[in-house]
């Protein structure tokens, strides 16, 4: 962490941004974070002040090239899930509650196992996993340009999320091939985006495998059993105008829905 750096300053003022439901172009130069460790404390604040420590869940972002080229990043990030943000499926929610609010097309796991801090291999990471089943993130453009809000403050800021929807458990996904696994995004019944698994760092679960290696596994203590994981999206965000009836689909799993309303 940088030398001084207040996170709990830092976490008070980017919550207090949200509240305001404005646009963020950045935190003021005296609490914004100047690095990828600074983000993630400050993260691991706003977590412990909305009671989500150990949290629910883990977001990953960019895990596909295509996402990465979309948001400007070298690589992955995540960020937590609270409780009070995941949904089951057919989910109705509040359109106008959410700031420029948008869907991705996910693959998700249940952790059935810990998975400490530290390397991680694509088995070690599979091993761990309970369920799998299609999700959709609901995700806020909370920001200004990324390239003057910063990447610490994007991690701070729990990268893009607001919620989670998730479908029900494939009963049997150790025999489906995840790499192979196509889905796809419906906005009242038109197809707005697709992807397969292998657009998640090649194999899904390489994506998990590079969350538990991950700095902010670490900060947050490693993944425990019971958490939601959502891998990543396999086509960039669809960013809605208006109200809409969205569908996620992959190839032999249930479908997962919701209504913005």
């Amino acid at each position: 962490m940088t030398d001084l750096f207040d996170a709990e300053r830092a976490a008070q003022t980017l919550i207090a941004a949200r509240r305001s439901r404005r646009v963020l172009d950045r935190l003021p130069p005296a609490v914004a974070p100047q690095t990828l460790t600074d983000g993630i404390a400050v993260q691991l604040a706003v977590a412990r002040r909305a009671g989500a420590h150990p949290p629910a869940g883990f977001k990953i972002g960019a895990t596909s090239r295509r996402m990465q080229e979309y948001l400007g990043l070298p690589g992955p990030l995540a960020g937590f899930i609270a409780e009070a943000g995941l949904h089951g499926n057919g989910s109705t929610l509040s359109f106008n509650s959410f700031l420029n609010v948008g869907v991705e097309c996910e693959l998700a796991v249940v952790l059935v196992q810990d998975l400490p801090p530290g390397p991680c291999s694509n088995d070690q990471a599979s091993a761990a996993v309970g369920e799998v089943m299609a999700g959709i993130e609901v995700v806020e453009n909370r920001y200004g340009p990324l390239d003057v809000l910063g990447t610490p403050t994007l991690v701070a800021d729990q990268v893009y999320h607001a919620g989670a929807v998730l479908g029900a458990p494939y009963p049997d996904w150790r025999g489906l091939d995840l790499r192979s696994l196509p889905g796809s995004l419906s906005v009242d019944g038109q197809e707005r985006g697709a992807g397969t698994g292998a657009d998640l760092l090649g194999d899904p679960m390489a994506a998990l495998a590079w969350l538990a290696a991950s700095e902010e596994a670490k900060a947050f203590g490693g993944l425990r059993a019971g958490q939601v994981v959502m891998l990543g999206s396999v086509c960039p965000p669809i960013w809605l105008d208006s109200p809409a009836e969205i569908t996620v689909q992959f190839a032999m799993l249930p479908n997962v829905a919701l209504s913005l309303v």
